[in-house]
């Protein structure tokens, strides 16, 4: 099965628990053979027992608290499944596609999305290029941080960002100093030029602590650097280096 696996090929997610379905997708990049221990099993006995890899990206994944509702449960796919890694019949793979990409509204009804909105679902795809986990809207204890990078899955944060757009820069900056005391993470600020003064402002005063740590990244350069980085992937993409 492995040596029918292909680039381009799409990858469906589907889980057992706490509910039964596919969840997401993704498109498959490149396969390998593994040479160095990774699984638990692995590091234990200090050699590879599943040496079969191969690499794809994240391309949909409904969120955790939408499992349950968004699911999509097919008969075909919930029978595959007890088998583990299978292979999935074109029909039904683009059925299960299908049911979990939302459509699209006509650009006169689309609603626009907002720039707070847009530089969270940026930043995702920007850590995702750079192939780590890219989460948004991420857990921190009673609170939610607007975006997390990820090494690996069980990881915390490396990477966290919070976006402020005319919100609330004093409870933006508390989260960011909790994740750096919480997780000793690289911390970042994202916001228009004009905040930048009450940004240094609270660095010099309330959140003198992590002044130091803290990034302030200007929506405008972050934007540049996006683009950089989707055309850097485009062209890899092209060349065939991915």
């Amino acid at each position: 099965m492995w040596e029918d696996i292909s680039e381009e090929d799409k990858v469906l997610f589907y889980i057992t628990s706490p509910v039964a379905g596919v969840v997401g997708y993704g498109t498959v990049r490149r396969k390998f053979k593994q040479d160095k221990p990774l699984w638990p099993d692995e590091v234990k006995q200090q050699k590879v027992l599943w040496p079969l890899r191969f690499e794809f990206d994240v391309e949909h994944l409904l969120p955790f608290d939408r499992w349950r509702e968004q699911r999509t449960d097919i008969q075909a796919l919930r029978t595959l499944a007890r088998g583990g890694f299978q292979s999935v019949e074109a029909k039904t793979a683009m059925e299960a596609v299908a049911a979990l990409t939302p459509l699209e509204s006509t650009p006169p009804s689309k609603p626009q999305q907002s720039l707070h909105a847009q530089l969270i679902e940026q930043l995702v795809e920007a850590g995702q290029l750079q192939h780590f986990i890219a989460e948004k809207e991420y857990r921190m204890e009673n609170e939610r941080l607007d975006v997390v990078w990820r090494r690996v899955e069980r990881s915390v944060p490396t990477f966290v960002f919070e976006v402020q757009i005319g919100g609330d820069l004093y409870h933006a900056l508390g989260k960011l100093k909790h994740a750096y005391d919480l997780w000793n993470s690289r911390i970042f600020i994202v916001a228009q030029e004009r905040d930048r003064k009450a940004t240094e402002n609270l660095l010099s005063g309330t959140y003198h602590e992590i002044r130091a740590a803290i990034r302030f990244i200007q929506v405008d350069r972050f934007q540049e650097i996006y683009e950089l980085k989707r055309k850097l992937r485009s062209l890899e993409r092209d060349l065939g280096l991915l």
